[in-house]
């Protein structure tokens, strides 16, 4: 066996290196902080696992199938066999820091892999090499170009039935838009794979058939394998080469290029974000596993490659303050500026990760919070090992870890110095889809239960509950079937508080059918003090918005400026709390325009009171109607099932936009209603003998037919009954 566990960086050979530990730009330019995302089931936790064993951060190999991945620490996630919450740790692989972070695959989690991907900068899209690019891997495909992370892919599985590289990489270039660059070509594939083509060092890896760790050797390369390696380098350098002028020349003038030289112009396209290089490889085994490390190295970027982090001033002012920005180096002399993008309710002291970008963060520091304009102290810092915690005195420019001890700082909050304060971009969430009432079983854990209940929100930003006091009902929502049963499950296992819940109920939003003109008027003067409030106002409908805006055209003072924000909270208030069936009410402009007041009678409470008596008025002059979310799906099916399936998708309102051909049958995507997708998943396999597959993701609110609509109001009103 010929294995280098040296490894060389990506133009020469240095093993003289600092270590990824010194502090200053060698620290950093040896840092990645990088994510591994996908699909569920792709197999992105047992790569994670085995990046730990290789980089000797643990000794045992645990499997995600027997609930012991390390990166799984949760109960709900080894019970289930998949990853809920995104997991950070820290290993070190030819003397570089790897900061790494694995995420979910299910979409109900998909915040978790918004979060990091915010403060990484690289991933490692893991893909099937038989399914190729599936639902979920669109979406944080999609997430990662939001936030301009540069990627390199692994094409998992190669050992299954079916894998097939090329259609791995045609679905990637198809459905992601993505320029793939294969860096490795696989020698056999499903039982026969058993070695790769090196295209960028120009010799081929053989993996020992007799070994469970994935061990192999490297062979010169062979006349058996020439020709396919010379095509398929061909093409790995026209990708590349108009990021380097010399790889360019050479290749123009048909002169040879070293593989330090193409790997030069690999990392360049990758930076940028042009080109994803391809390793290829199954996990499981062990196999594909070194490379794939090699390559992190290699052509992710280190912080000091990524552009100066963005923030503006928040302590400007007027009509230009959007534009006071800020630009801060990944350097720990510059100020301080760090972002806060989870959050671990603990008893103990909550756990807040954060990202610093410029300056240090040291034990003991007081620290300036712009969004809460609170000062916080910073207790232990620990360096993350999924759930175990390293103690470390500070975290520097570049570097990811986690204080405990801080009191108002929440996910996607900014951390600065308060005399030279910046305020980073935050993070944006999807809204929740799906509710359900919850209750305690017992009265005493009524109390009990409210509290696990805001430590969970607080941990999770696109969970949310509320008490309808009319009812006196817990309702909570979230982003799925899936996420609303592990938040229960997690009630029990981490609270001890056991719940009875409702059956799940979509979050319908309501709209105003047209523009009205009202007046809304909360005058009552019968002896003594009385109240008085009059307010004129324009409801407009505002298509595509899922807001509410309100506008201030009062002139001549005929509403009190004091008042004004009483009015805009009374219509804000009232569009969040919705009417007849209690859900929100979204686009639409509504503005104050004109109104009345008494020099004695009239106060805060009495214009909050008028603007909801006026959109109640609006309500019965316009009419109302109903927004249902709408979610974009893809089922897998075999062939001979593909007629009787999408027989029940139209029965249940599918609007079915696309079939394409995959391995072993048919993909059918387009979107559905949620409130038709419940129990599909069963409906499925009873169909297809278990051998179907569906996926889901949030897409857009849509209007609710008519008939359809008029249902749902009868039902949900006999419901409050």
């Amino acid at each position: 066996m010929t294995m280098d566990t040296t490894g060389t960086p990506p133009v020469e050979r240095n093993d003289a290196a600092p270590p990824a530990t010194d502090k200053g730009k060698n620290g950093l330019a040896r840092t990645r902080n990088i994510g591994i995302i996908a699909h569920i089931d792709a197999g992105k936790t047992t790569v994670s696992e085995r990046i730990l064993y290789h980089t000797g951060r643990i000794h045992r190999l645990g499997e995600v199938h027997d609930g012991e991945a390390t990166m799984d620490y949760m109960e709900e996630e080894r019970l289930r066999g998949i990853t809920i919450t995104s997991a950070a740790t820290t290993c070190e692989w030819r003397a570089h820091r790897l900061n790494l972070i694995d995420t979910p695959g299910h979409v109900d989690f998909t915040a978790e892999v918004e979060r990091s991907l915010r403060v990484l900068d690289g991933a490692v899209g893991v893909f099937c090499a038989v399914s190729g690019v599936e639902a979920q891997s669109e979406t944080v495909w999609r997430q990662a170009n939001r936030y301009k992370v540069p990627r390199i892919a692994f094409v998992n599985k190669m050992d299954r039935v079916g894998a097939d590289i090329r259609g791995a990489l045609a679905s990637m270039q198809k459905r992601l838009g993505a320029k793939t660059a294969p860096l490795l070509w696989p020698i056999g594939a499903e039982s026969d794979f058993r070695g790769l083509i090196d295209l960028v060092d120009g010799d081929i890896v053989i993996f020992d058939p007799t070994s469970e760790d994935g061990e192999f050797s490297v062979q010169p390369m062979s006349d058996e394998y020439r020709q396919e390696y010379e095509r398929h380098r061909e093409a790995l350098i026209e990708s590349v080469a108009n990021f380097d002028d010399n790889v360019l020349t050479k290749a123009i003038g048909g002169e040879p290029i070293s593989p330090a030289e193409l790997k030069v112009a690999i990392r360049a396209a990758t930076v940028s974000g042009s080109v994803t290089p391809v390793i290829c490889g199954a996990a499981l085994k062990n196999k594909g596993v070194w490379q794939l490390l090699d390559a992190i190295v290699d052509y992710l970027p280190s912080p000091l490659e990524m552009p100066p982090v963005k923030g503006t001033d928040p302590k400007a002012k007027g009509p230009d303050s959007a534009t006071a920005e800020i630009g801060r180096n990944p350097d720990p002399a510059e100020p301080l500026s760090a972002l806060a993008f989870k959050t671990i309710a603990d008893k103990n002291g909550d756990l807040t990760f954060v990202r610093v970008y410029s300056g240090t963060l040291a034990q003991g520091d007081m620290v300036f919070n712009p969004v809460r304009r609170q000062t916080e102290r910073v207790g232990r810092l620990m360096r993350m090992h999924a759930a175990n915690r390293e103690p470390v005195e500070q975290i520097e420019a570049g570097d990811i870890g986690a204080v405990i001890g801080f009191k108002h700082t929440v996910t996607g909050d900014t951390l600065c110095d308060e005399d030279k304060p910046i305020l980073l971009e935050s993070m944006k969430f999807p809204a929740t889809v799906i509710s359900m009432a919850m209750a305690a079983k017992s009265r005493s854990d009524v109390e009990k239960m409210g509290r696990a209940l805001s430590r969970l929100a607080k941990e999770d930003p696109t969970f949310r509950w509320h008490v309808d006091h009319e009812t006196n009902e817990t309702i909570v929502s979230g982003m799925g079937e899936l996420h609303l049963d592990v938040i229960k499950n997690r009630l029990l296992r981490e609270f001890q508080v056991e719940a009875v819940v409702g059956k799940p109920r979509v979050a319908y939003r309501q709209g105003l059918e047209r523009a009205v003109t009202v007046e809304g008027r909360h005058v009552k003067q019968s002896g003594g003090r009385g109240q008085y409030g009059v307010v004129k106002m324009r409801f407009e409908p505002v298509p595509e918005s899922m807001t509410v805006e309100f506008v201030d055209e009062v002139v001549g003072g005929t509403v009190p400026r004091e008042y004004i924000s009483s009015v805009r909270s009374g219509i804000l208030d009232f569009a969040e709390k919705g009417a007849r069936i209690k859900f929100p009410f979204v686009g639409l402009r509504v503005t104050l325009f004109d109104g009345s007041s008494h020099e004695v009678d009239s106060s805060e409470m009495a214009f909050y009171t008028a603007a909801q008596i006026a959109f109640r008025s609006a309500i019965e002059a316009s009419g109302i109607f109903l927004l249902e979310p709408m979610m974009r799906f893809e089922v897998r099916v075999p062939e001979e099932f593909l007629g009787d399936v999408i027989g029940v998708l139209n029965s249940r309102r599918a609007e079915v936009r696309d079939m394409e051909s995959a391995a072993g049958g048919r993909i059918v995507s387009g979107r559905i209603p949620l409130a038709e997708t419940f129990n599909y998943t069963t409906v499925l396999r009873s169909q297809t003998q278990g051998r179907g597959t569906f996926s889901l993701e949030p897409s857009e609110y849509t209007r609710v037919p008519q008939s359809i609509a008029k249902a749902v109001f009868e039902r949900l009103e006999k419901e409050k009954e």
